[in-house]
């Protein structure tokens, strides 16, 4: 049996998606881009949103990123504060953890004030010891960096556990650490997933 299991945060403990594509169309509006769901499939999903941003608006500086990003993020909250809820299943599947005393942990490229949301939200903060955020640590997804070091703070190998995921680069990043991975197509066609 795995010793632990380390999630990702937005389309696999919860599907935040919708949300979030609303989101970017309302303020990407304010700077004459428009998007759709493909543009969106392409550019957004389970990245950064300085790197989102300086890719789709290289005239904004890192600064004028960053800070447009924490504009969106906190948007977001707000619109998401009443329509969270956990991917069904999950909550069967973190008690059957709990029991088998398999070990946990979230990995995402979320800001940590929107991890800290959620997981407030979800009533799931004292069901996770460990969170990894990517912007605290040198690399975000899709590097590898953000699920080893998760597995170091699980004190597991990863021959030892295994990754849900449900981006593209999500996947990358927990193969690449070298977990095997399970991809939820909540967000994604299983295709993108492989």
């Amino acid at each position: 049996m795995k010793e632990a299991i380390l999630f990702d945060l937005d389309g696999t403990l919860t599907n935040t998606d919708v949300v979030h594509y609303n989101t970017w169309q309302e303020i990407l509006r304010g700077y004459g881009l428009e998007i759709d769901p493909v543009f969106y499939d392409q550019h957004f999903s389970g990245r950064m949103n300085k790197d989102i941003l300086l890719d789709i608006l290289p005239q904004l500086s890192t600064a004028e990123a960053i800070a447009l990003g924490d504009r969106k993020e906190s948007e977001f909250r707000q619109r998401a504060k009443d329509t969270l809820v956990p991917l069904p299943g999950l909550l069967s599947l973190l008690d059957w953890c709990d029991r088998h005393r398999v070990r946990k942990a979230v990995v995402t490229n979320a800001p940590i004030e929107n991890a800290e949301f959620m997981l407030d939200v979800l009533k799931l903060q004292d069901r996770f010891p460990v969170v990894i955020i990517g912007e605290q640590v040198e690399f975000g997804k899709p590097h590898p960096m953000p699920y080893r070091v998760g597995m170091q703070r699980l004190e597991v190998a990863a021959e030892s556990a295994i990754a849900f995921e449900d981006s593209p680069t999500g996947m990358m990043s927990a193969v690449g650490a070298g977990l095997f991975t399970v991809g939820i197509d909540s967000t994604h066609p299983a295709q993108k997933l492989y």
